[in-house]
């Protein structure tokens, strides 16, 4: 599909009967050898990619994939994103056996996939589709993920003004969503500023952050945005936002909170800057999204999902709630 580089925002493939699978194949083995994985992970990465593939060919309506580099510390892999409203499974763990079959194949699919990830995370609901995340780094196992996001630029746009960042500094961890006012490049670069001005920003708190953002943004044309910080030791979440992005806590028992973000533009309209806390327990989630979201989801319509990765809870949202005219965002963090 594509012979440029693979940037952090990653490229989104639509996948259906027809598509050329081989294009996400050679661009997922291009990644691999740009992050030095060693050959045989890099095979490893394109079997996943043409089993990804093959499945929402076979199986999805409105597949798409999302391909991009994930990075830790002291190394990066590749994490393909595959998303479908397809008839959905109704036992995920009968199909990733081997030998497990709905169309008369081998069957080895998605069992195939699991025996290559260093790290593998799926929901599936029979009507509404499947959200398969899968990482392939160098060695064998990768870390369970405590925050996880996505982004997709709205139709016929290839870049978005969305984005979002995390951090840890000690004992503290902060996320990030970001929204360039407007589209297109000049939006993302809004977003960059805010994204590199997030990842220097001194250890503070959440309002101390966004002001510190808000001075950054002042050479672009500006920026929703909201920082939060979970607490789990004091059981808060500490959070401070300017302009439409939502934020929910949402709880173990179903019930959903609705952040307060004030009014503004970061980098130009002198705001005012609050920070509020909410109580944020083990069994909460950090759900945040731009505006490209609309705020009709409910946990409770997803039976099972608050118990998936932070990333496979972001990427079934943004396919059932997000809207293709506008670029859209959703960030979902754990307490830790």
């Amino acid at each position: 599909m594509t012979a440029e580089p693979v940037t952090d925002r990653g490229i989104w493939f639509r996948v259906e009967t027809g598509s050329p699978g081989s294009a996400l194949r050679r661009a997922a083995e291009r990644l691999g050898e740009q992050l030095g994985l060693p050959d045989g992970r890099v095979a490893d990465l394109a079997i996943v990619a043409a089993e990804l593939t093959s499945n929402l060919i076979k199986h999805a309506e409105d597949g798409v994939l999302l391909l991009r580099p994930v990075r830790r510390e002291l190394d990066a892999g590749v994490e393909l994103v595959a998303i479908d409203s397809g008839p959905g499974m109704i036992d995920l763990v009968d199909s990733a056996r081997d030998g497990h079959s709905t169309t008369g194949t081998l069957g080895i699919g998605l069992g195939a996939i699991v025996r290559q990830a260093s790290w593998f995370d799926a929901y599936s609901q029979p009507g509404r589709g499947t959200v398969i995340a899968v990482q392939v780094f160098a060695d064998a196992a990768a870390e369970r993920p405590w925050v996880g996001g996505v982004i997709r630029p709205l139709t016929g746009e290839t870049i978005s003004g969305d984005g979002y960042a995390w951090r840890t500094i000690g004992e503290r961890r902060q996320v990030l969503v970001t929204d360039g006012l407007g589209h297109g490049p000049l939006a993302a670069a809004a977003t960059d500023a805010a994204l590199a001005a997030f990842r220097a920003a001194p250890a503070a708190a959440p309002a101390e952050v966004v002001s510190h953002l808000h001075r950054a943004l002042s050479h672009t044309r500006g920026a929703a945005l909201a920082v939060a910080e979970p607490d789990p030791a004091a059981g808060l979440l500490r959070y401070a936002g300017l302009g439409n992005i939502s934020g929910v806590v949402a709880t173990g028992d179903g019930r959903r909170r609705g952040l307060v973000s004030l009014p503004g533009i970061a980098g130009h309209q002198r705001p005012t800057i609050r920070q509020y806390d909410y109580p944020f327990d083990a069994d909460s989630l950090l759900i945040m999204h731009s505006d490209g979201v609309v705020d009709r989801w409910r946990l409770a319509d997803y039976p099972g999902l608050t118990g998936r990765s932070p990333l496979v809870v972001a990427a079934t949202l943004l396919r059932d709630a997000g809207i293709r005219r506008d670029d859209a965002g959703v960030l979902v963090a754990r307490p830790w």
